[in-house]
């Protein structure tokens, strides 16, 4: 039986939980020019997770890979059954691989094949770039450093990077990332654009996992 990444995704979550502990799971996350398929948050680490289905092929993957790796603190590919052999030869060695296939219950079974080791490329002024702008006036606050209202999201970015130091800043934006609600922030970001004078913007529905 072929397993489609709708069957992978919930279970993989109930895994993932499993064996990492306290998590936060978001989904569909923008990355570069790429998509990670999940973005997973613990209190120390970032991780970026890419699935690879029975029903996919590796066309895109080396694309994926470059811009995972400067967004994320530890990669994973998830492959099915299919891939399982040949899955090493088309991800770095620093990546972590995880397979699944259906047990005799048809259930699917996850294996680590390989843990996920410290990503090498990974950039900071890349990974800062998932936080929203209220997230950022959060780190602004809590490190007891100017709102900078009037000027950018990057000049923030760039702020937080070079004032506070890494080990406190990332700890702190993993909090952040964990707290994280989608019912609210259309709300937030329309009371911060009509501060700025700008007309509201319509809400849209995301998809999240807690």
């Amino acid at each position: 039986m072929v397993l489609y990444d709708k069957d992978i995704r919930e279970p993989l979550f109930d895994f993932l939980e499993e064996t990492y502990g306290k998590i936060r799971i978001i989904e569909e996350k923008q990355t570069g020019s790429a998509r990670a398929d999940v973005v997973m948050i613990t209190p120390d680490v970032l991780y970026g997770i890419e699935i690879k289905s029975d029903a996919d092929t590796y066309t895109r993957l080396k694309k994926q890979v470059e811009n995972y790796d400067i967004y994320y603190d530890r990669n994973i590919i998830v492959a099915g059954s299919s891939h399982a052999n040949h899955v090493k030869e088309h991800v770095p060695e620093w990546w972590g691989i995880i397979t699944v296939e259906l047990n005799e219950t048809g259930k699917a079974d996850f294996y680590i094949l390989r843990e996920p080791k410290a990503n090498p490329g990974v950039k900071d002024e890349r990974k800062i770039t998932i936080l929203w702008r209220t997230e950022l006036n959060h780190l602004l606050e809590k490190n007891e450093l100017p709102k900078y209202k009037e000027k950018s999201k990057l000049f923030v970015q760039e702020k937080l990077l070079e004032k506070v130091p890494g080990e406190i800043l990332w700890q702190q934006a993993y909090e952040e990332l964990f707290e994280r609600d989608y019912n609210t922030i259309a709300d937030v970001i329309n009371e911060y654009r009509a501060e700025k004078g700008r007309k509201p913007r319509r809400k849209k529905r995301r998809k999240y996992k807690k």
